[in-house]
C-alpha cells in the first residue's frame, strides 16, 4: 500500500453499480486504502466486488446495517465472512449485536453497532416515537454496543467528544458525514470536517461525495489525508 494512503480514510463507493464503484478505486488510486460498500451495491455484485479489492490489497467496510431476528443475523454474519471484509455494520440493539458478534466467531471482521443515522435529528426521531433526543439515544446504543462485545459504533463527529469522556478509548468510533470546508451538506444533518471528526474522537472517517462525484477524485482524496494528518492516529 502506497504511503499516501491513510487507513482512518474510508471512501463510501455509494455508486449504482459496482463497474462505476471500481472507476471511482481506479481514479484514486494508491491515494485511499479503505472503501465502504454499502446496501445499494449489495443486490448488484456488492460481495464480489468486495472479494476484488481485497485481492486488491485494500481493507473493507461492509455497510450493511443488518437488523433481522438474531437467528438470522447470526447466519448473514457468518456468510458475510466469507468475503474477508474487515468491518460490518448491524444496527446497535442487543440481541442483533450479540449474534453478529457470534456470527464472526473464528474471522477477523470487526463488528460495528449504527447508533442513529447522521441523516436523524432529534425532530425526525421524534416523529419515529423515540423518547430520546440523538445525543442520550447515541449514548445508550453505545453503552449497549460495549456491553454486547462489538468493535465500535457508528456515530455522528459530533457525539465522538462525549462517548469518548464517558467510555473510555479502546474501541471504533466511524463517523459519517464528514465534509470538507466549504462542501455541500447534501441530506446529512450532523456533519464535521475530517480535523474536527478525529479530534473528537473518530477512528476512521466515511467521505462519499466529497472524493466520488469530485473533478479530480484522486485529488480530492489526497486533499482531505493532507488535513488528516494534522491530528495524530
Amino acid at each position: 500500500m502506497s504511503h499516501t494512503a491513510d487507513p482512518r480514510l474510508i471512501v463510501a463507493l455509494d455508486v449504482p453499480t459496482t463497474g462505476q464503484a471500481w472507476s471511482i478505486v481506479e481514479a484514486v488510486g494508491d491515494a485511499v486504502s479503505f472503501y465502504k460498500i454499502g446496501l445499494q451495491l449489495l443486490p448488484v455484485g456488492g460481495m464480489d466486488l468486495c472479494r476484488r479489492l481485497k485481492s486488491a490489497g485494500k481493507d473493507v467496510f461492509l455497510d450493511f446495517k443488518l437488523h433481522d431476528i438474531p437467528a438470522t443475523v447470526e447466519k448473514a454474519t457468518r456468510s458475510i465472512t466469507a468475503g474477508g471484509a474487515d468491518l460490518l455494520t448491524v444496527h446497535a440493539e442487543p440481541p442483533v449485536m450479540r449474534a453478529a458478534v457470534a456470527g464472526r466467531e473464528g474471522s477477523s471482521l470487526r463488528i460495528l453497532g449504527v447508533t442513529v443515522l447522521t441523516s436523524y435529528d432529534d425532530a425526525m426521531l421524534a416523529e419515529m416515537g423515540y423518547a430520546y433526543g440523538a445525543r442520550d439515544l447515541v449514548l445508550r446504543r453505545v453503552e449497549q454496543a460495549l456491553e454486547a462485545g462489538v468493535d465500535g459504533v457508528v456515530a455522528s463527529a459530533h457525539e465522538a467528544t462525549e462517548i469518548r469522556q464517558r467510555f473510555g478509548g479502546d474501541f471504533l468510533i466511524v463517523t459519517p458525514g464528514i465534509r470538507p470546508a466549504g462542501a455541500d451538506i447534501g441530506d446529512q444533518k450532523r456533519v464535521a470536517t475530517p480535523a474536527a471528526a478525529l479530534a473528537r474522537g473518530a477512528t476512521h472517517l466515511v467521505v462519499g461525495r466529497p472524493v466520488n462525484a469530485a473533478d479530480d477524485p484522486a485529488a480530492a482524496a489526497r486533499a482531505i489525508v493532507e488535513e488528516m494528518r494534522g491530528v495524530p492516529a
